[in-house]
């Protein structure tokens, strides 16, 4: 991310807590579209499609958004379902443990 945008600030907050980073309306509101499928899929409705549209989103790009967040899901469930261990060195880094406790917390 760091090489695309040059801004370190931007990084810095994407990885620690991305609602407080400087984004666009769209790479926001993709970004919560993401969050919510993510982490509660059976709250989806169709105004979450409508709310990616009003900020610019062609159908084509919703759908993109919607398969590469749904397939990290997936990958995520089989590694998680067939006891995969994530690598030692992502473990102990800062970001891995505030992503950690913000799952936690919810």
């Amino acid at each position: 991310m760091l090489r695309l945008t040059g801004d370190q600030a931007l990084v810095d907050a994407l990885r620690t807590d991305w609602t407080q980073a400087e984004l666009s309306a769209a790479d926001r509101q993709m970004l919560v579209y993401c969050e919510k499928l993510t982490l509660r899929p059976w709250d989806m409705v169709e105004q979450d499609v409508a709310d990616l549209r009003e900020v610019g989103f062609t159908d084509g790009a919703i759908l993109d958004i919607n398969q590469v967040t749904g397939y990290y899901a997936y990958v995520n469930r089989l590694a998680d379902g067939l006891g995969v261990e994530i690598e030692d060195y992502f473990k102990e880094g800062e970001a891995y443990k505030e992503y950690r406790a913000k799952i936690e917390a919810k």
